[in-house]
């Protein structure tokens, strides 16, 4: 059965070393994503992950690290599935980096189409995040998906 794949991209005004810094770096990304995480993104660690509107923490598998280049990682992106997440970083004209992130592994059925929905937008806000946090020093995350906890606890 084919695979479905989700191909998200933003450019950042920041050097390329300032943007992977900012997602390899736990405390870094507490400022656009993460609430908590239990270490740095370094090749064959395995990572908790605490988001700020669930109450589970997230275990990551990182893979494979190319300093200022490169980062992959295995997560639980769907229930029971574990789904390879590719991070690419290119330097381009005028210190900006292009930003790719990829994710991939479930099947092309209605799981996986609510699956590419729901992650399509998460990694989306993930970018946009990224970009107000690094350039403008906000995070948009905070307080934007208080919903969901309410949503939870019901």
């Amino acid at each position: 059965m084919k695979q479905l794949k989700i191909n998200t991209a933003i450019q950042i005004s920041k050097p390329v070393n300032e943007v992977f810094e900012a997602v390899l770096d736990p405390e870094k990304m507490s400022n656009y994503f993460i609430a908590e995480g239990s270490g740095r993104m370094e090749e064959g660690e395995t990572l908790k992950w605490k988001f700020p509107e669930f109450p589970e923490k997230a275990e990551i598998w990182v893979v494979e690290v190319t300093p200022n280049e490169y980062v992959s990682f295995q997560w639980e992106g769907a229930k029971g599935e574990k789904l390879l997440v590719e991070i690419t970083f290119l330097a381009m004209p005028g210190d900006t980096t292009l930003v790719k992130v990829t994710e991939e592994g479930m099947p092309a059925n209605e799981a996986g189409i609510k699956w590419l929905a729901r992650n399509t937008e998460g990694w989306a806000n993930f970018l946009a995040s990224l970009k107000a946090y690094l350039e403008h020093g906000i995070n948009l995350r905070k307080g934007a998906f208080d919903f969901m906890k309410e949503a939870a606890g019901k």
